[in-house]
């Protein structure tokens, strides 16, 4: 395999599973310094060590920490920070669904927190390393469920009344959103920022600690004869954060490695921007 990412320095949430753990292989083979962020340290220390293994390449640390709190992911931030100068790409990928909402720990529904705030927190935490990394890539996780949101900023922070799939559709309509509003925020340099959905990937994805009760869990039975292996859910995941033809890719939601058309309010230029100074408000609170 082409070794053309070595002197890279890649960060990657949600790398011990699914298309994370898939995507920080690819990264390794091809010469990445790549830092997991991981919640358990066993499994992570697990996961680092059966890929320095598997790739051949000891270029791999990790940083542990507890996504659904906004002040652990600031500290991993600046944990990471202390270890290096630069960023060559973010990959925001950590994400789950849960059965029903509950308040997180610092006081918003847990699926926005965790598949939003964490996403939108840890990319704000570490911008100015990106800001300076020449050809910087931002790359997040959404879904085609985005299509099943509905944001209202005034309710949505705090609603633990909608289903877990919609909540979970909520917030990966945030992600995009989110990405919208990143590329504004990155004018200037020559970082860029865009999403993707990965399609319905064979993975333990929603399992975090919780039950996800028999519909949802008769669902995703339902649909693992048709589902794409985490490797080939990773593919546009990959090819955003480092194929040439990426580069020019500015603010976008990307399937199957084009531009996709996602919802109507994901489009909506004016509620990305609110959402990124009620966010910014959400994580000050959190303190």
């Amino acid at each position: 395999m082409k070794q053309d990412l070595i002197g890279k320095i890649i960060l990657v949430t949600g790398a011990t599973n699914g298309i994370g753990k898939a995507a920080t292989t690819e990264f390794a083979k091809r010469g990445a310094s790549v830092t997991l962020i991981g919640r358990d340290q066993e499994k992570t220390e697990q996961i680092v060590n059966e890929l320095k293994a598997s790739t051949g390449h000891s270029h791999l640390d990790y940083i542990l920490c507890d996504l659904t709190k906004l002040a652990d992911i600031r500290r991993a931030a600046e944990e990471f920070k202390s270890r290096h100068d630069r960023l060559d790409v973010l990959v925001n990928n950590a994400g789950v669904t849960f059965k029903k909402p509950v308040l997180g720990s610092d006081g918003y529904e847990i699926t926005f927190a965790l598949n939003h705030l964490a996403y939108f927190q840890m990319t704000t935490a570490l911008l100015d390393l990106i800001r300076k990394t020449p050809n910087a890539r931002v790359v997040s996780t959404s879904s085609s469920m985005q299509a099943r949101g509905k944001l209202d900023l005034a309710q949505t922070p705090y609603n633990t009344e909608v289903s877990g799939p919609r909540a979970y559709g909520t917030s990966k309509l945030a992600n995009i959103l989110f990405t919208k509003e990143l590329q504004r925020k990155l004018e200037g340099t020559s970082a860029v920022a865009n999403c993707f959905e990965p399609g319905m990937v064979n993975t333990s994805f929603g399992a975090f600690g919780t039950d996800q009760g028999w519909f949802i869990n008769l669902v995703y039975t339902l649909a693992q004869p048709f589902a794409v292996t985490p490797e080939q859910g990773a593919d546009s995941l990959i090819w955003l954060a480092t194929s040439a033809e990426a580069a020019s890719l500015k603010g976008q939601y990307i399937s199957k490695r084009k531009i996709a058309k996602p919802a109507k309010q994901a489009l909506d230029d004016q509620l990305a921007s609110d959402l990124w100074i009620l966010s910014e408000e959400l994580c000050e609170k959190a303190k």
